[in-house]
């Protein structure tokens, strides 16, 4: 893979290509990016999705689009270092074509405030809550009718590829979705390839998948036009990561190490003892003792130790980058940046401890329960109505009930396939407080 082919500023429908140098550098096509993603409505739901607590009521806790924008704020720096270093060691990007540094950080940035625009309500219980339905559920009842690809797009719904879809379906008078440039849904597509095969190897790319069977044309052309190269021969379409996605997901690993881990000291389920002793490793050639032990107050010490623990393995990610770069352009680099940290251990034992003491409190626990009842609630009454309407058996109930759906998601002209799959995407789509709302309303408890 070839930088020059991998930084394309084309977008869908372009007819005329985009030169770097041709950009107007006060706004350029990878800035346009960000906005687009920073303005759409998927985007402004993530302030009500659950990051670790679903349905919190304190200030402390972090939802999707406080973790996005932090992301996205890390994603940003891990660009802008790579990317010099990059230049330093490509320099016809520069003195041919035009690029800098800050390209590099824009990119990676649009990307990450993108990387959780398509996941559902009720943390990550709720792409599992949307596939039970469909393998356990009522909802299994639809398998005889669908392809084996098309079933295992729903029964593992996955959040990167519903994110993928959002940002670049066509919808009535808008083509192309978001419209963003090919190399940021290029460094957005964590997991390229399709539900099928499932996890056929161990690397990072084959863990999960990255577009659903609607958008696979779309995914075929930007991996393509991008130069990525294809990792599987058959009719599965399957590539190797856009290697700034390694950048990306280093941004994600960052942030929700540290501050996951910050956010359940702040809600008392991790003694503050623990913090000190935990990021000692991490801040240890930074900090300055002496600024840390006049802090008074608690959310200060934490902050500071935050801020330098994310540096640290900020700047050890993009060296590990650099050091495998010809790897990770060749799509032989297997892991993601942070397995190779030297801060391994201390970064294991972190997530470790916020496993049983955050994610796995009582309160989460309880709270994922009444997810899964929501959601499947709500999934079984929607796709009835919705099948019984595009069978043409439809109830006046059934009418009723597709009455609060917004129009895109009433249509039923489509396969049965693009029916389901909407509607998993529309109870993506949703707040966790508009699940609830929603489910009050179809049960008759909100009269």
């Amino acid at each position: 893979m070839n930088w020059e082919q991998l930084l394309s500023l084309r977008r869908k429908g372009d007819v005329n290509k985009r030169l770097r140098n041709e950009q107007n550098e006060t706004r350029l096509g990878f800035d346009v990016d960000y906005d687009r993603i920073i303005f759409s409505a998927a985007f402004r739901s993530l302030q009500d999705k659950t990051q670790v607590i679903p349905l919190s009521k304190t200030d402390f806790v972090h939802t999707r689009l406080t973790h996005s924008l932090e992301v996205s704020v890390a994603g940003r720096s891990l660009g802008r270092l790579a990317g010099q270093r990059i230049l330093e060691k490509h320099p016809h990007l520069k003195e041919v074509h035009g690029y800098k540094f800050n390209d590099f950080g824009a990119i990676v940035a649009a990307a990450a405030l993108a990387h959780d625009i398509g996941n559902p309500p009720f943390g990550h219980s709720g792409e599992k809550a949307i596939g039970e339905f469909f393998m356990n559920g009522n909802g299994k009842d639809y398998k005889g009718m669908l392809s084996a690809k098309e079933y295992q797009d729903i029964i593992d719904f996955e959040g990167n590829a519903n994110g993928f879809k959002l940002m670049t379906q066509d919808r009535a008078g808008v083509s192309g979705g978001l419209r963003l440039s090919y190399a940021t849904l290029g460094a957005f597509m964590k997991y390229p390839k399709e539900s099928l095969p499932k996890k056929p190897t161990k690397h990072i790319a084959d863990k999960k998948f990255g577009f659903f069977q609607t958008e696979k044309d779309v995914f075929a052309d930007v991996a393509n036009h991008l130069g990525l190269i294809k990792t599987r021969e058959g009719a599965s379409n399957s590539f190797a990561r856009h290697p700034l996605t390694f950048l990306v997901e280093a941004a994600d690993d960052i942030c929700y190490t540290i501050i996951d881990f910050e956010d359940g000291i702040n809600l008392g389920l991790i003694s503050e003892d623990y913090a000190l002793e935990y990021l000692i490793n991490l801040v240890k050639d930074t900090i300055n003792t002496k600024k840390y032990n006049g802090l008074e107050y608690k959310e200060d010490r934490l902050s500071y130790l935050r801020a330098l623990a994310i540096n640290t393995l900020i700047q050890d990610a993009v060296s590990i980058f650099m050091d495998n770069e010809e790897k990770i352009r060749n799509g032989t680099f297997d892991v993601s940046l942070m397995d190779k940290s030297k801060y391994d251990a201390q970064i294991k034992d972190i997530i470790n401890l916020s496993v049983h003491k955050v994610y796995r409190s009582q309160e989460v626990i309880e709270k994922e329960i009444a997810g899964y009842k929501i959601i499947a609630d709500i999934l079984e009454v929607y796709t009835d109505a919705l099948v019984k309407k595009k069978n043409d058996n439809a109830t006046n109930y059934h009418k009723l009930i597709l009455r609060t759906l917004p129009e895109f998601y009433q249509q039923t002209e489509g396969s049965l396939y693009e029916i389901l799959l909407n509607t998993c995407c529309y109870v993506a789509s949703l707040s966790d407080r508009a699940a609830v709302h929603i489910h009050n309303k179809i049960k008759g408890s909100h009269l």
